[in-house]
């Protein structure tokens, strides 16, 4: 069976990602597409899976509203000619999948985990014994694809496996809802990570945010 095209998978990132966040229906465009997030440091986001330079070049030369995105899937030195002045790097980021199967993380001792689904969303939740936070994640299932968001562990509970306990419980969940296929982006610290549960590199992506005067 082929693998999907960038592209697809791309558009199947956007689609979860919405949903995670409870950000506005994902607007086509000829380029990719637009989403209105509507936080004061992401008013919104342009997704280009496959970045032209005249593509960026129009946009850039658009953008006037602070705390707009530029999601470019492609490395930072390409697209780096194509900015002016006011735009920043983030960290880029690495899309990858995986095919989801049944997991039964065991949880270290002294934790607890729980987890539940709203809105079509699955969180998990690491604590300690005595409630304090530990690692979270979330992760939005939509038909055969399930996209992983906002997977954090406190910086006080890192290297006791918390991040794979959270991790192999989301796709377990979501392999049990019907998802065959997970995909997320990665930064370069939670790319090891998931590169040990078996995700795959498909694309690099440049992220950018529109800060003039910053």
């Amino acid at each position: 069976m082929d693998e999907p095209a960038v592209s697809e998978l791309v558009r199947e990132w956007v689609g979860g990602w919405v949903v995670s966040r409870g950000a506005a229906d994902p607007v086509d465009e000829p380029w990719g597409w637009s989403v209105d997030v509507g936080q004061p440091k992401q008013v919104a986001r342009h997704v280009l899976p496959e970045p032209a330079e005249a593509d960026v070049r129009k946009l850039v030369a658009a953008t006037t509203a602070p705390g707009t995105w530029l999601k470019l899937f492609a490395d930072d030195d390409t697209v780096r000619p194509w900015l002016g002045p006011g735009w920043r790097y983030d960290v880029p980021g690495y899309l990858m999948t995986v095919p989801l199967a049944p997991q039964h993380p065991a949880v270290p001792a002294g934790y607890i985990l729980t987890s539940w689904w709203r809105g079509g969303v699955v969180r998990v939740l690491v604590r300690t014994a005595d409630g304090h936070f530990a690692a979270r994640g979330q992760l939005a299932v939509s038909g055969a694809t399930a996209v992983a968001d906002q997977i954090e562990t406190d910086p006080g509970h890192r290297r006791r496996g918390l991040g794979s306990v959270v991790m192999r419980a989301l796709q377990g969940a979501a392999h049990e809802g019907g998802a065959v296929t997970g995909v997320l982006v990665a930064t370069p610290d939670g790319r090891a990570l998931y590169s040990a549960l078996g995700w795959r590199v498909r694309a690099t992506m440049a992220s950018l945010y529109y800060a003039p005067g910053a």
